[in-house]
């Protein structure tokens, strides 16, 4: 099972490259996958019946809270999943006829599509409440991405955003159900949970929170409202996530918890109420749809409600008739939704007002129709009347032994199914039969264009075997009869599955709602009901509207109220609310007993402090920018002095690096500021702000003294030089510490610089990132020959190589410096450059390779050759630039992030901890012994990722800005 998981995985990673190979034909490629999931289940049918021997697979996750990676084939998981991947091969099978014409277009839908599948296969089969929630969010994800696959359509990027906040807001209500369930109950394992359930009101209030996961995910009042928004995806989408497999999620897990939480004080009232609501309200809706595909999603919406009615009712016989229930719908559904897929291809619509005659010249496609459309109705000899009859019992015999909410369902049910009898009824005249129009004469029959015979093969053989699951109900019987008798026994029993029980009652109901709901149907075409507007002046999806337009104004007026644009406005903030928090927690926790505080540690203390302190003031006081961050930089560089001074070479070494760079880029930015800060700039308030600043300083001195003082245990840091020596097999304590011991820390920091440098090329950049201006290309031609050694000089006509006859030229030092203005340039920058570039970039790779045992590592070997790039941008300018770097930072900043993300995730396939280092040692002649450890890798991505830092920078504050700049001056722009 663990396996085929990874297939889908992979299956939907290679499909879109099979797709651009093979076109739509690639998709029956795709179906083999959950077809060989289907035989699979079989071929387990006989140890999914034998208690003794469920098919179990675990695999450790994360061992200290006791998740796994588990996976149990239950009898319901076992039903669920033979739905999930039979279902899910046919429509796989379907859409290489559905997106004949698309081709290489759907490459992106068709892995998409095929890694739902892989999700919902997870989900049904996981034995770990917190990976059920897991692939719960998957599931949100990807049908998000499939709702909107037309995302140029409008209405489909808003049924998609509206399905993805609608489920998500019940799976985020869903997981704080399930850490609940898991705290109380002391394991997150689902067969764990349901052998020995707790109770209480904690575990009432985390029951609630799953049934609001529940019926969000299953379309239930009142979340039923993006079920019919979401027909805007291609019909495939509808007929699997919206028959057989997403919605079905929710109504799985009623399924799973109704056998221990159904007598449970909120569940029965909670899911009969909601259920016999959705019933009605989806099938009175139905009536009044004109479209195909929103006639069955209503449609679906009521069979939903139906379900949770019946299987979440917590009895034997409501188990077997419910579980009988989501099999025949799964079959009749998602056939329907098919064959109103060949509709749309054929005809180009789904407006029953517009098709007439389409029965008699389609007959195959009409008799699986009906054959569907009966099984909804639960007309034999069908699975859905095997079911409906058996459920019908259920809540009948319910009701009969007082059980309250058992009359309400079965009232509930009753009407429901004369509904559904009579939206049945609606959709089979609106798509195949002939109509008169309003003056009573006869329609011309639409012309039919014959589909391929494959493209009805699917639709075919689901409902073929519609008809063949009811033929063999007693077979299915022995299947569902095991998950019927989880259930606790009410003295009934959970009964069985047969085409006939004889005459009773069920089957008396049954013919008499289907006789009721056909002439509803026949009443409100008369009397033109069904063409009313609707009956009340707002619905669910006004109310959702409503809502989203209620939270976006608030999100403007809070923006306006906070965001006011002044940067001291937001600092202010930022220091009042640490001083606040800080100082409320100083007071409530007091000081340490005994605080011992020395005056200095070492005498260069002494001599720097006051330096920093004074270089701080004097910056206050500056008129010019650039003083002010010269000034404020003689504080960073006072930190390298200490330091340096007390023995954290690395840390010296990375601060004055960052001082450096930090120096660069303030000068880029303050190219396009004057350089005398005006009236406006000075600073209002002095008296408030010097007293917040001081407030600040005394906290954060404060803070530094009682966290270093109330320490009452020895800190883990003290092991951190012989952990580095074992573990990570290196001396340098820092530099192991950042990418082995606390290596996910440093993830996660490699996270914020990418997001910073993309945060800093959006804020430049207007229409894209893409590093255009400083290309290499755009240089002269005879700057861009390979392999030619011959040195540049400036002639009248621009950059030349050097020859004989053009010798007294002026020599070019570097390339892009030809593109720059005479008196912009230094001939002895440029010799600095040229001769210092290749040997501060050898520098930079041995930091990064000897800050394993020494001072250095992947942070300041990237720092390094971000200031070696520095240099040639000074010198040369973006011309330049772009030669020392022709890559795209996005390339350099992506690469790194998958280096370090590839170093940590690698080991698990070995059985290790994420980010376990291994080192590889070997004895080389000449060379001697050789050591590697693992975790230079992710030093490498750190390398990486800062250089693309460093470059995206200066391609944004500086070579864009150039470029602005340039462009602003041909326009006569004064600058």
């Amino acid at each position: 099972m663990t396996l085929l998981l990874a297939v889908f995985l992979a299956g939907s990673l290679l499909l879109p490259a099979l797709i651009r190979w093979l076109g739509a034909r690639a998709f029956a490629v795709g179906a083999l996958i959950p077809a060989i999931a289907f035989v699979h289940a079989l071929l387990l049918t006989p140890q999914v019946l034998d208690p003794a021997s469920i098919p179990y697979e675990s695999f450790p996750w994360i061992p200290q809270l006791g998740l796994n990676l588990s996976m149990r084939m239950t009898p319901l998981s076992w039903v669920m999943t033979l739905i999930v991947t039979g279902v899910g091969a046919l429509v796989l099978f379907y859409c290489r006829w559905y997106f004949f014409d698309e081709g290489r277009e759907v490459g992106q839908f068709a892995g998409v599509l095929l890694g739902f599948a892989g999700a919902m296969y997870g989900l049904v089969l996981t034995d770990d409440l917190i990976m059920l929630v897991m692939f719960w969010e998957i599931t949100s994800i990807l049908s998000y991405l499939l709702i909107g696959h037309y995302r140029r359509r409008a209405a489909s990027r808003r049924a998609a955003l509206q399905a993805l906040l609608v489920t998500t807001l019940g799976g985020l209500v869903l997981f704080v159900g399930a850490i609940i369930l898991t705290v109380v109950a002391g394991t997150s394992s689902i067969t764990a949970l349901l052998a020995d359930p707790p109770s209480g009101a904690l575990v009432n209030a985390a029951i609630v929170m799953l049934l609001v996961g529940a019926v969000s995910k299953s379309a239930i009042f009142p979340f039923h409202f993006w079920l019919p928004g979401a027909m805007a995806a291609p019909t495939p989408v509808s007929a699997y996530l919206h028959a057989a497999a997403m919605v079905k999620a929710g109504i799985y897990l009623i399924a799973l918890f109704a056998p221990v939480f159904g007598n449970a004080g909120p569940w029965r009232p909670i899911v009969v109420s909601l259920g016999v609501f959705t019933m009605l309200l989806g099938g009175i809706q139905a009536l009044r749809e004109t479209d195909l595909k929103r006639i069955l999603a209503f449609g679906t919406v009521s069979q939903l409600g139906f379900f949770a009615v019946v299987i979440g009712f917590g009895t034997q016989a409501a188990a077997l008739g419910g579980l009988a229930l989501v099999i025949g719908h799964a079959l009749f559904k998602s056939a329907l939704f098919l064959i109103v897929g060949v509709i749309d291809r054929q005809l180009s619509t789904r407006d029953i007002r517009e098709l007439s005659g389409v029965g008699r010249q389609a007959p195959v496609m009409a008799t699986t129709a009906f054959i569907s459309v009966a099984s909804m109705m639960g007309i034999a000899p069908t699975i859905g009347f095997v079911a409906k009859e058996s459920s019908l019992t259920a809540l009948l015999d319910a009701a009969q032994a007082g059980e309250p909410w058992g009359l309400v369902a079965l009232i509930g049910v009753i009407l429901g199914s004369m509904l559904t009898a009579a939206y049945g009824t609606r959709f089979l005249w609106g798509a195949f039969w002939t109509k008169r129009d309003r003056s009573g004469d006869r329609m011309p029959d639409t012309a039919w264009p014959d589909p391929p015979v494959g493209f009805l093969s699917a639709p075919i053989l689901l409902a073929g075997a519609t008809i063949g699951v009811g033929i063999a109900a007693p077979a299915l019987d022995i299947m569902v009869h095991a998950y019927a008798v989880t259930a606790p026994d009410d003295g009934v029993g959970p009964g069985h599955l047969a085409l006939w029980h004889g005459f009773e009652p069920a089957l008396a109901i049954s013919i008499l709602s289907i006789l009721i709901g056909i002439g509803i149907f026949l009443l409100s075409r008369r009397t033109g009901w069904d063409a009313k507007p609707r009956l009340l002046p707002f619905t669910a999806a006004d109310v959702y509207y409503l809502v989203m337009r209620g939270v976006d104004r608030l999100s403007v007026l809070t923006t306006t109220l906070t965001q006011r644009g002044s940067l001291p406005i937001y600092v202010g903030t930022i220091f009042v609310v640490f001083i606040a928090a800080e100082a409320t927690a100083l007071v409530m926790t007091g000081t340490p007993q005994a605080m011992q505080l020395s005056a200095w540690h070492t005498p260069a203390q002494i001599v720097v402090a006051p330096i920093m302190a004074a270089a701080g003031i004097v910056a206050v006081r500056a008129r010019k920018r650039y003083t002010g961050v010269v000034l404020v930089s003689v504080t960073g560089l006072g930190m390298v002095v200490l330091f340096a001074t007390s023995g954290a070479p690395d840390l010296a070494l990375t601060q004055i690096l960052v001082e450096t760079v930090t120096m660069v880029t303030f000068a880029l930015v303050l190219r396009r500021l004057p350089s005398r800060m005006g009236e406006h700039n000075a600073s209002v308030g002095r008296l408030p702000r010097a007293l917040l600043a001081i407030g600040a300083g005394a906290t954060m001195a404060l803070v530094a003294i009682v966290a270093t003082q109330a320490r009452i245990t020895d800190p883990i840091s003290a092991a951190f030089p012989q952990l580095a020596y074992e573990l990570g097999h290196g001396k340098n304590v820092v530099n192991v510490a950042l990418v082995d011991l606390r290596g996910w820390d440093t993830m996660g920091e490699l996270s914020v610089l990418v997001l910073a440098a993309t945060g800093v090329a959006s804020l430049v950049f207007v229409s894209h990132r893409a590093d255009l201006l400083s290309s290499t290309r755009a240089l002269p031609a005879a700057t861009r020959r390979r392999g030619d050694r011959r040195p540049l000089i400036e002639t009248v006509d621009g950059p030349r190589f050097q020859t004989p006859e053009n010798r007294s030229g002026n020599r070019a030092w570097l390339i892009g410096s030809q593109q720059q203005k005479p008196e912009n340039r230094s001939i002895l920058l440029e010799v600095i450059v040229r001769i210092l570039f290749h040997t501060i970039i050898v520098v930079s790779i041995y930091l990064l390779f000897a800050g394993h045992n020494g001072p250095g590592g992947g942070f300041a070997g990237g720092l390094v050759a971000g200031m070696a790039l520095v240099m040639r941008y000074i010198a040369g300018g973006r011309w330049e630039l772009g030669a020392a770097a022709p890559t795209d930072a996005g390339r350099l900043l992506g690469a790194g992030l998958i280096l370090a993300v590839g170093d940590a995730v690698v080991p698990l396939f070995f059985g290790l901890a994420p980010l376990q280092s291994v080192v590889w040692e070997a004895d080389v002649p000449v060379l001697g012994h050789l050591e590697f450890v693992s975790s230079t890798i992710f030093d490498i991505g750190v390398y990486l990722v800062v250089i693309g830092l460093v470059l995206d920078v200066l391609r944004s504050l500086g070579a864009e800005v150039d470029r602005q700049t340039a462009a602003l001056r041909e326009r006569g722009v004064r600058i």
